[in-house]
């Protein structure tokens, strides 16, 4: 199969309103052939609309007894298409609120089948003035996080409409999140697992500013926000207990050490000694822990030290200079070496994440 009917259009759904079955018929008439729609757990009250949405013989309602969130939704359609359509080109999912386009959808698939293996993300204009404010710039602060922290160049982090080869599936349902969360997980997952994406531009269109959405602003962009920073987080605890494991060592050594050595060759083996075990764990905990990595250990231990040199380096220049510059004493040093150091450990953080353990 070469053309739309080829891809398997799913459409989580939480108390749905007449709004889902214009997604479903719009689909049908597009021409595809293959909908599963899964309720996540609905009322009583909303039944109707997924009764109604059964009678089309191309439509499979799938049931959550209850609400279990839309990536759990997201992944019981992927593992029912896996199991029950092996054939199938892939997968496009959509959101039940008909802001996605049958247009867009189609083009989103066939895209698809030209690429082949890469996933097709369908990314709204948000220079859109239709666009409401609070999508907008949460939308630019999303971006500029995933560009900054996270290395990833994404037009349109929150888009429902993404299309998916078959190949993908298996690694999908793996990926952690149940909720919201999982849609941010999905990029970070496909990252480390190698596998590309596209964008596709597509028609933005928000219905009543987007008030049926079930997305909560608060908790839902918690999750999110966890997920990107909990790396930066753990690279900063490995960072603090490297220093006290540093720190330690070398004054342990420094107390130790014979008296009548030379303060020269105390000084040097208490700080050798101290730095060596100190970087060998910090390398050690970021390589398996912070970035989970699976470079060839040689190689990233070989980068990670020419990093580190580096840093020295430029940490040194750096202070010597506004501290030359501004005739630092050494109060000013200490503030100057503060600032110069977080500066590095940010850029320590994207390039150990980029190409130490990339």
């Amino acid at each position: 199969m070469s053309d739309i009917s080829s891809v398997v259009v799913i459409i989580p759904s939480l108390n749905p309103d007449e709004k889902l079955n214009m997604v479903v018929d719009g689909a049908i008439n597009e021409g595809f052939t293959h909908l599963v729609l899964v309720n996540d757990g609905s009322d009583e009250n909303h039944v109707a609309r997924f009764e109604e949405a059964a009678k089309h013989p191309e439509v499979t309602v799938l049931t959550h007894e209850v609400n279990k969130g839309k990536g759990r939704a997201l992944k019981t359609a992927f593992e029912y298409i896996l199991e029950n359509l092996p054939d199938m080109a892939g997968a496009i999912t959509v959101d039940g609120d008909n802001q996605h386009t049958p247009k867009d959808m189609a083009n989103c698939s066939r895209r698809l089948i030209a690429e082949k293996d890469k996933m097709v993300l369908g990314c709204r204009d948000f220079n859109d003035p239709s666009v409401p404010f609070k999508s907008k710039n949460g939308n630019k602060i999303t971006r500029f996080v995933f560009k900054h922290l996270c290395g990833m160049e994404i037009t349109d982090t929150q888009t429902g409409l993404r299309a998916f080869p078959m190949s993908f599936l298996p690694t999908l349902i793996e990926t952690k999140g149940d909720r919201f969360e999982y849609e941010t997980q999905m990029f970070f997952a496909l990252d480390r697992a190698g596998l590309k994406w596209v964008e596709e531009t597509i028609e933005t269109v928000y219905i009543e500013e987007n008030a049926s959405s079930h997305f909560h602003p608060f908790r839902d962009s918690f999750k999110i926000y966890r997920i990107i920073f909990k790396n930066i987080f753990r690279f900063f605890l490995s960072s603090m207990s490297a220093f006290a494991i540093d720190y330690g060592i070398f004054n342990f050594l420094n107390i130790m050490l014979t008296a009548s050595m030379p303060k020269s060759t105390k000084l040097f083996i208490a700080t050798f000694v101290a730095r060596t075990v100190s970087s060998l764990y910090n390398y050690t905990v970021n390589r398996k822990l912070v970035f989970k990595s699976k470079t060839k250990k040689r190689r990233s231990m070989l980068r990670y030290y020419i990093l580190a040199v580096c840093q020295v380096s430029i940490s040194y220049g750096l202070v010597f200079l506004l501290s030359t510059v501004f005739d630092a004493g050494t109060g000013l040093e200490a503030v100057l070496k503060l600032i110069v150091d977080i500066l590095l450990f940010l850029f320590s953080f994207r390039i150990q994440q980029e190409w130490v353990f990339k």
